[in-house]
């Protein structure tokens, strides 16, 4: 060989960076796809949830699903009326043994009224003197907030009877004879739960401290029951029954009510808890399936794991059926 041949200059090996970022960007890649295929797959999820319309949203992404988010609810303060001031100040004068915060919205906006009649904090220190029970952990943080002790919380799923169940077993330290208790009320009223306490023989004072309405642009709404009546969504999430309540109202103006139901019905349906679902069901629809905790991130992560299987089972339900 002559000594002066020349080679050919190899190519550079690739170096640790460039490999490092292969790594990344492949596992980034699988995990991206395993969350797309392990989750809702593509589907199409439509919630009508308004407070937490961003939060929820991102979730569905995050799970694979392509979101419409349709806020249908808006939280509307009452003046504050007879009724509340009238607990307030029969608070303050240890007239109410027991007393039932329902919402965490609810109970702040009690709270800030309180201290608007007793600046020196006079409601708060006469609450600590009552036996408190918060429905959940929303209106138990706002308690925690204004530093109100609560004597008893209601467990999953947090409706109304889980309220009286926790009552119920402190009979012994608090007996509904003749008890006086005042009700926060969760944006409309809970005529279970007083007739159920006033069986009991308890003197009950509900107190609406605030209301649900429609939002003021309707047209998210209006377009999403139109989806579901053409068949345009897969999924449909329910946080609560005042949901279907004002989706409903949409449907009728837009005299689609029939349709509106039929196209929930073929779509699956996840409800949060056993409240909405009642609601569902009385209106027709079929639940599809509840969580096995009533948060919005158990609702959508179970709803995007089994959406594939149940959207199977209700498009060919005779190849589920069971077998003879």
């Amino acid at each position: 060989m002559a000594l002066n041949e020349t080679f050919p200059t190899p190519l550079p090996s690739p170096g640790a960076a460039q490999t490092r970022l292969g790594i990344g960007c492949a596992i980034l890649l699988f995990s991206w796809w395993e969350v797309f295929v392990s989750g809702f797959n593509g589907l199409r999820v439509l919630s009508f949830e308004s407070r937490r319309a961003k939060e929820i949203a991102q979730l569905i992404r995050s799970n694979g699903g392509i979101p419409t988010v349709a806020p249908s609810t808006r939280e509307v303060p009452e003046r504050a009326s007879d009724d509340e001031l009238q607990m307030i100040r029969e608070v303050v004068a240890g007239e109410y043994a027991v007393v039932v915060f329902m919402t965490g919205v609810g109970a702040k906006a009690l709270l800030e009224v309180g201290r608007t009649i007793y600046p020196a904090g006079e409601f708060e220190t006469a609450l600590a003197r009552t036996k408190i029970i918060v429905r959940g952990p929303k209106p138990a943080a706002v308690l925690r907030e204004f530093k109100v002790p609560f004597a008893l919380t209601a467990p999953e799923p947090n409706t109304w009877r889980e309220v009286v169940q926790v009552l119920d077993q402190n009979q012994d330290s608090q007996s509904m004879q003749g008890c006086r208790i005042a009700v926060q009320e969760h944006g409309e009223p809970s005529p279970e739960l007083y007739e159920v306490l006033r069986t009991r023989g308890a003197e009950v004072f509900p107190v609406r401290v605030y209301r649900w309405e429609l939002p003021e642009d309707i047209g998210p709404l209006q377009e999403a029951v139109r989806k579901v009546c053409s068949g345009d969504v897969d999924v449909v999430l329910f946080t609560s029954s005042v949901q279907l309540t004002h989706a409903m109202r949409i449907a009728e103006d837009l005299r689609l009510a029939k349709q509106f139901i039929a196209g929930l019905n073929r779509a699956v349906v996840a409800s949060i808890g056993p409240v909405a679902s009642a609601a569902l069901r009385s209106a027709g629809i079929a639940v599809d399936l509840e969580p096995s905790h009533p948060r919005m991130g158990f609702l959508v992560k179970e709803a995007a794991e089994q959406s594939g299987h149940l959207q199977q089972v209700k498009s060919f339900p005779d190849n589920h059926a069971p077998k003879d």
